[in-house]
C-alpha cells in the first residue's frame, strides 16, 4: 500500500471516529450518541447505520482521497436520488468514472482495463441494445479471450464493492476471468456493437411497420395519377376558359382564407392562457419514474455550453433522469464541444452513423431504443426549458388516464426585440402555442406538435412507432398519428425559451421546411381519406385539412388575392365601372385580406402577456410584408417537395442572448 493511501485512510478514520465533527451542522444525526452501557457511538458508526453503503465503499473512498465529511454528503445525496454511492461520486465530479472503477479494481485486487475493443464483445446487436437500456446499476459483458476462454468485463460503478468482494472469496476462481472497466468505455463499445441495427431501425421502422403512414414515398399511386392529370389539365383549362378558371381559383382561395380566419378568431375568443401551474412536490424522490430527455444536435458547437447548463438546471432527481445528446458521428466540432463540458453521468453523448436520410427524426429514432424512461421529452439544441417543466408534465400524466399520450409545452421566443423578423416570429409562436394549441386541446382535437418540448408517455410513443425519419416536420406528423391511434394531446403552462431567427436568411429555410413538411404530412395521411376520417372523426378531420393544407394553400395564393384586390380597387378609384362579378371579387378579396391580418393579430394578442403586447403595433404594420415572405416560403416549399422532398434545411443557432 502506498504511503498516500495509508495517510488517507488514517485521516478518514480519525475524522470519522471523532466524537464531534464539522459535518454535524449539515447532518445533526452524526453527533456522538452515548449508549446505556456507557459506550459512545462514533460519527462513523452512526453514519454507517444511516447509510450502509458507506462501509461498503470505505476502502474505495480512502483510495480516492475522499474525506469522511464529503463521503457522508455524497451518501446522503445518493440515497435521496436512488443512485449508488459510486454513481454519485461521478455526478458530483469528486472523481471520474475511470478513477472510481480503477479504485474498485485495486480494492478487490482485480485487473483494470481503461479501454474496450467492441469487436471482441460476445453480444448480439439486440443484447447490446438491451444492455444500453437496462435498469441495472452495473454492466457485465463477456469478451473473447485467449485459448477459447472468454473474460467478463465488469463496470462496477453502481455495485456494492464489499458484497462483490465477499462473492469473490466464495468463488476465487472467478478472478482469472474478470476485468474491471470504466462504465462509459463499456457503453461506448456497446453503442458500436448495436449501431448497425439501430441505424436500420431508425431509418425504416415506421415505413416497414406502417408503410401507408410513412413519407418514404411522397405520393401513393392514385395520388401521383391525380397530380399528373391536374398538371396536364390546368394549362389547357386556363387557355380554354380563363374567366371560369380564375373564378374557381378565387373561390377555392376564399374557402382556404375563410377557414383559417374562422379558426383563429374562435381561438382568440377562448379563455386567456393559464398562469404557470402550481407544482406539488410531495412525492418520494426515489419513487419518481425515470425521465428520458432526447436532444438532437447538428452543427451546434456554438450553443453546446448553454444547452448543458440549461439541462442541468432541471428540477428532477439525477438518479431518475437520463439525457441523450444525439449527434451525427461526422459532426466532430459539436461532439468535441460537448465533451469539453465534462458531462455528468446522467448525460450521454450518442453518435449517429452518417447515412440517409440525414434528418432530426432519424437521429431521435436511433437513440430511443437505448433509453429506459417511462416518459420521454424532446428538446432542441437552443432550448432553455423551465426547470419545473418535467414536474408539471409528470403531474399531468399522473392525473390523466392512459389515453393522454403527449403534452406540448409552450415555446417562447426570448429575442423578440432583436429585429422585425424576430418580432413577427415571436408573435406567431404566441398565437400558436398560447392561443391555438390550448384551444384545440380543450376540444380533444388533433394538435400539430411543435418541434420541441413534446413530453410523451412512452407507451404511446412506442405504439405510434416513434418519428418518421423521412418527414421534415416529424412533429406535426407524429401529432396526427397519435390522434389516429386514439391518444389525446394536451398543453402545459411551463415554457421553453429559445431564440428565434433574426434575419431573412435564417428565417426562410426554416419556414420553407415547415411548409414542405406540412404538405408532405397531408399527402401521407390523405392516401386513404376515408380511413383518416374514420380514425379522426369529422371535427379533427376538417382541422387537419385547415392546419396542414389550408395554411400552405392560403400562403400560396395570397399574392394573387392581394394583386387582384389591389387591381380592382385601383380601377374603381380611377373611375372605371366594375361588373357585378368584379365587384363581388373585390369585396371578397378585401374582406379576406383584412380579416386574415386581423385574426392573426388578435390571436397573437390573445397569447401575449401585458409586456409582450407593447410591440404588437409594429407587428400589425408589418403583416402585409410578412405574409408576402410566407408566400415566398410556401412556393419554395412546393418546389422542394418535387425536387428534394426529404432534404432537411438546417437552422443555425447562436448562443442565447442574456
Amino acid at each position: 500500500m502506498s504511503k498516500g493511501i495509508a495517510s488517507n485512510r488514517a485521516e478518514w478514520q480519525a475524522d470519522s471516529d471523532a466524537a464531534t465533527t464539522p459535518a454535524v451542522g449539515a447532518f445533526p444525526f452524526l453527533r456522538a450518541e452515548p449508549l446505556a452501557d456507557g459506550a459512545v457511538l462514533s460519527s462513523r458508526q452512526i453514519a454507517e447505520l444511516v447509510f450502509p453503503e458507506l462501509s461498503s465503499w470505505k476502502g474505495v473512498l480512502e483510495r480516492l482521497g475522499i474525506s469522511f465529511h464529503d463521503a457522508v454528503a455524497v451518501a446522503a445525496r445518493a440515497d435521496a436520488g436512488r443512485w449508488s454511492l459510486g454513481q454519485e461520486l461521478v455526478a458530483e465530479r469528486l472523481a471520474s468514472d475511470a478513477d472510481v472503477c480503477r479504485a474498485v479494481a485495486q480494492e478487490l485486487d482485480l485487473p483494470f482495463a481503461g479501454e474496450v475493443d467492441p469487436g471482441r464483445l460476445l453480444v448480439t446487436e439486440e443484447e447490446a441494445i438491451r444492455l444500453l437500456r437496462g435498469e441495472g446499476r452495473g454492466l457485465a459483458v463477456r469478451q473473447e479471450g485467449r485459448a477459447g476462454r472468454s473474460t467478463i468485463l465488469l463496470s462496477p460503478l453502481g455495485w456494492n464493492p464489499a458484497d462483490f468482494g465477499r462473492h469473490l472469496q466464495i468463488q476465487p476462481a472467478l478472478r482469472r476471468r474478470l476485468r474491471i472497466v470504466p462504465c462509459q468505455a463499456l457503453r461506448d463499445a456497446l453503442w458500436v456493437r448495436a449501431r448497425s441495427r439501430l441505424a436500420r431501425e431508425a431509418a425504416l421502422r415506421l415505413s416497414d411497420r406502417r408503410p401507408q403512414m410513412s413519407a418514404r414515398f411522397v405520393l401513393a399511386g392514385w395520388q401521383g395519377a391525380v397530380v399528373g392529370m391536374v398538371l396536364a389539365a390546368l394549362p389547357m383549362a386556363f387557355l380554354l376558359a380563363p374567366a371560369q378558371m380564375f373564378l374557381l381559383v378565387h373561390v377555392l382561395a376564399s374557402v382556404f382564407f375563410l377557414s383559417c380566419v374562422i379558426l383563429r378568431i374562435c381561438a382568440s375568443c377562448a379563455p386567456p392562457p393559464q398562469p404557470a401551474a402550481r407544482i406539488v412536490q410531495g412525492e418520494d424522490e426515489a419513487d419518481l419514474p425515470v425521465y428520458s430527455v432526447l436532444v438532437a444536435l447538428y452543427r451546434e458547437k456554438e450553443v453546446a455550453s448553454g444547452l448543458v447548463k440549461a439541462l442541468q438546471a432541471r428540477d428532477w432527481p439525477a438518479g431518475r433522469l437520463e439525457i441523450k445528446l444525439v449527434c451525427e458521428a461526422d459532426d466532430r466540432a459539436t461532439i468535441e464541444a460537448l465533451r469539453a463540458e465534462s458531462l455528468p453521468p446522467f448525460m450521454e453523448l450518442v453518435e449517429v452513423p452518417p447515412a440517409l436520410p440525414r434528418t432530426k427524426p432519424k437521429a431521435l429514432n436511433f437513440a430511443l431504443p437505448a433509453t429506459k424512461g417511462d416518459f420521454v421529452v424532446l428538446y432542441d439544441a437552443e432550448d432553455r426549458p423551465d426547470p419545473l417543466q418535467l414536474r408539471e408534465a409528470f403531474q399531468r400524466f399522473s392525473a390523466a388516464g392512459p389515453d393522454l399520450g403527449c403534452l406540448q409545452a409552450p415555446l417562447v421566443v426570448s429575442n423578440r426585440s432583436a429585429s422585425l423578423v424576430a418580432r413577427m416570429f415571436s408573435a406567431e409562436y404566441r398565437a400558436l402555442f398560447r392561443g391555438l394549441l390550448p384551444y384545440l386541446a380543450r376540444r380533444s382535437a388533433f394538435l400539430p406538435l411543435g418541434g420541441t418540448s413534446n413530453h410523451f408517455r412512452r407507451v404511446a410513443l412506442e405504439e405510434a412507432d416513434a418519428w418518421d425519419s423521412f418527414n421534415v416536420t416529424e412533429d406535426a406528423d407524429l401529432g396526427l398519428r397519435l390522434a389516429r391511434l386514439g391518444f389525446r394531446t394536451d398543453t402545459l403552462t411551463r415554457p421553453t425559451l429559445e431564440d428565434g431567427p433574426e434575419d431573412w436568411k435564417t428565417w426562410l429555410p426554416q419556414r420553407t421546411r415547415w411548409f414542405k413538411g406540412w404538405a408532405l404530412t397531408w399527402l401521407v395521411h390523405m392516401r386513404e381519406p376515408l380511413v383518416l376520417l374514420r380514425d379522426l372523426g369529422w371535427p379533427s378531420f376538417l382541422l387537419a385539412q385547415i392546419l396542414l393544407v389550408g395554411m400552405v394553400a392560403s400562403s400560396l395564393v395570397h399574392p394573387l388575392v392581394l394583386l387582384t384586390a389591389g387591381t380592382l380597387v385601383m380601377a374603381l378609384a380611377a373611375g372605371q365601372t366594375l361588373s357585378p362579378l368584379q365587384s363581388g371579387l373585390m369585396l371578397v378579396d378585401v374582406a379576406n385580406i383584412a380579416l386574415g391580418y386581423l385574426s392573426f393579430w388578435l390571436l397573437a394578442r390573445h397569447g401575449s402577456t401585458k409586456e409582450e403586447r407593447r410591440g404588437l403595433g409594429r407587428v400589425a404594420t408589418a403583416l402585409p410584408l410578412y405574409w408576402l415572405m410566407l408566400s415566398l416560403a410556401a412556393w419554395k416549399a412546393l418546389w422542394q417537395l418535387w425536387k428534394r422532398p426529404h432534404h432537411w434545411s438546417k437552422t443555425p443557432h447562436r448562443p442565447a442572448r442574456a
